[in-house]
């Protein structure tokens, strides 16, 4: 079926109901980034495969928001589509909420699925279509699942334990934590929909979404008992045993009972309005609930020692992994014989020989010249280019391991030399890179403080980039991870010792070459400045792989700045050394110079 056709229908259907307009939002009932195959609604319908976007339809328009790091993918995926694109943020395009506010009129239904939208999103959504006196039509059935005739089924892959050697805590003592700040709240009950947090807090990974080791469950903690609400089929006894001290497992489809219960007996309830979907707060009628972000988020941003030491050794082997890369890569270009889906594989190959490695943590960005424009770009076999001894490359890739999750980013030249220009915008973006990396900033900071730090060198020649700077990541957990991050939208939480995260400036000119430079930090302590009463932080670089200096123009760099480019190379290269064989010694000593 077509993206018209499939329009076509949705619209027959929200005439049947008398509705004017319909949301296909991008997430699923746990609030997810990354969905399973039978929750890719707005995927299917818009034939948009980005992880970010909102489809909305009407009678006469359909319209899908994004942000910046789709546009380029957007514009190619909705080509005949008659789906009209929104980019979000750029002047003069109207918002989800002010569209619906202009092209409803009163009396007017907005159809949506409740387990597709968050509290907080739904009251937004309400309260944008009473400006004109249309309502919030929150429907039982899914308008998309009625018309995809072969929607695949729930997945329900088997639930396995997360020791303690990799998670640091036992069940029972995150509860505890999870308990007190219930206790604090006078909250007789948490909900947790969110898949890493119930990973996170159980101990448990699984299978259902690709990239992410995470289970589809729910958790439901109350004083006394901590439940875990998942496919009958996922859970085996040894792990039913595992858990039965802390946890008892019930069948996924009960989940709506227990809070049914819940609401009869007026428990006062604690669901985050941000990642609870409107579904569950409609059965929770009636109790008085606490609204306030998860206790478990926080807790699972701030790693610990066992999940720091983990993070750290997996970048050992990650980036002994992305060094033989790298070297072969140097070595096959001029031959003619790799492409960019050929390299995309190859990056995933040299990764499954590291120890605990369980697979990529998302898909591969793989992209020679004007692909690697696309922030986003997703090579497929019909947009495979051959990567040639000449121009830029960049490959933004990472592995799921056992002790850790890996996320980097580099950018290679590919032919004998750079451009001018080249140099100059990818020192620039080096240059962002470095300033982030060396802040030192007081406790209570938050993301957005510092996102200028990473902008300023491409400022001051007019330039930008269209995305975050940083965003936190999990401990063999989501690649994306909350609450922290780096950006220019308005963040509620602090940065914290123990806080991993993305520090990730670049530089796109359509068409041409993309330019991105890629690390994971570490919130620690910053000794030198933290006196009695006033604590100051800074980052610690954990990702190990060279930057390619060839790009680099050395009189655009300040003294300090080579410094830190020359003494995180040494340690690269003493880290990674002892990994490799003696060719790729020789590359990484070669790659790893002083620049001067």
């Amino acid at each position: 079926m077509k993206t018209r056709d499939k329009i076509a229908a949705l619209r027959r259907l929200m005439a049947e109901r008398g509705l004017a307009a319909y949301l296909v939002p991008s997430t699923d009932p746990h609030q997810s980034e990354y969905v399973p195959e039978c929750w890719r609604r707005r995927a299917w319908a818009s034939g948009f495969t980005g992880s970010a976007g909102d489809l909305l339809v009407t009678a006469r328009v359909a319209g899908l928001w994004t942000d910046g790091r789709y546009f380029l993918q957007a514009e190619g995926q909705l080509q005949g589509s008659g789906i009209k694109l929104f980019r979000m943020g750029d002047p003069g395009v109207p918002t989800l909420h002010a569209f619906l506010a202009k092209v409803l009129k009163e009396g007017d239904l907005l159809g949506l699925d409740p387990a597709t939208v968050s509290v907080a999103e739904a009251r937004k959504l309400e309260a944008a279509v009473k400006v004109v006196h249309a309502r919030a039509s929150f429907l039982e059935e899914n308008l998309v699942d009625a018309a995809w005739s072969d929607r695949p089924q729930r997945p329900g892959r088997s639930i396995v334990a997360h020791p303690r050697k990799f998670a640091g805590e036992t069940v029972a003592a995150k509860l505890k934590v999870v308990r007190a700040a219930m206790a604090e709240r006078k909250a007789a009950a948490l909900v947790i929909p969110v898949l890493d947090q119930v990973a996170w807090l159980y101990n448990i990974r699984g299978g259902d979404v690709q990239y992410n080791p995470v289970a589809i469950g729910y958790a439901l903690v109350m004083a006394k008992e901590a439940f875990l609400f998942a496919g009958v089929d996922t859970v085996s006894p040894e792990l039913e045993k595992m858990l039965a001290p802390s946890v008892r497992v019930r069948p996924y489809e009960l989940f709506g009972d227990a809070l049914r219960a819940l609401a009869a007996e007026k428990s006062r309830t604690w669901i985050d309005e941000g990642a609870a979907s409107r579904w569950i707060a409609d059965l929770l009628a009636g109790c008085e609930l606490v609204t306030e972000a998860s206790p478990v988020l926080l807790s699972r941003s701030r790693k610990n020692a066992v999940e720091i030491a983990g993070m750290k050794a997996a970048h050992v082997r990650d980036g002994s992994a992305m060094v033989r890369f790298l070297y072969w890569l140097e070595q096959e270009v001029p031959l003619g014989t790799v492409t960019e889906l050929y390299a995309a594989n190859k990056a995933d190959a040299f990764r499954a020989d590291g120890q605990h490695f369980r697979g990529p943590s998302f898909d591969t960005i793989s992209g020679y010249l004007g692909d690697g424009a696309i922030i986003h770009y997703r090579v497929t076999t019909e947009t495979d280019s051959a990567l040639k001894p000449e121009g830029i490359y960049l490959i933004d890739s990472g592995g799921q391991y056992l002790d850790g999750t890996t996320d980097i980013t580099r950018t290679v030249l590919l032919g004998k030399k750079a451009t001018k220009e080249q140099k100059e915008r990818f020192t620039r973006v080096l240059r962002g890179h470095i300033a982030l990396a060396r802040v030192a900033f007081p406790a209570g900071t938050r993301g957005p403080r510092l996102d200028t730090l990473a902008r300023i060198p491409l400022w001051e020649a007019g330039l930008d980039y269209n995305h975050g700077t940083g965003h936190g990541v999990g401990a063999y957990l989501g690649v994306h991870e909350g609450p922290q991050s780096i950006g220019t939208r308005e963040a509620n939480a602090v940065l914290e010792p123990g806080n991993i995260l993305s520090n990730e400036p670049g530089y796109y000119e359509p068409g041409a070459y993309g330019i991105r430079i890629e690390n994971l930090i570490l919130v620690t302590e910053d000794p030198v400045r933290t006196r009695p009463g006033k604590q100051w932080l800074r980052f610690e670089t954990i990702t190990l792989c060279p930057i390619d200096t060839r790009l680099v123009e050395p009189k655009l760099l300040s003294a300090d700045e080579k410094k830190w480019l020359n003494e995180y190379h040494a340690g690269v290269r003493k880290a990674l050394s002892p990994q490799l064989d003696a060719p790729e010694r020789r590359w990484l000593a070669q790659a790893t110079a002083p620049v001067k």
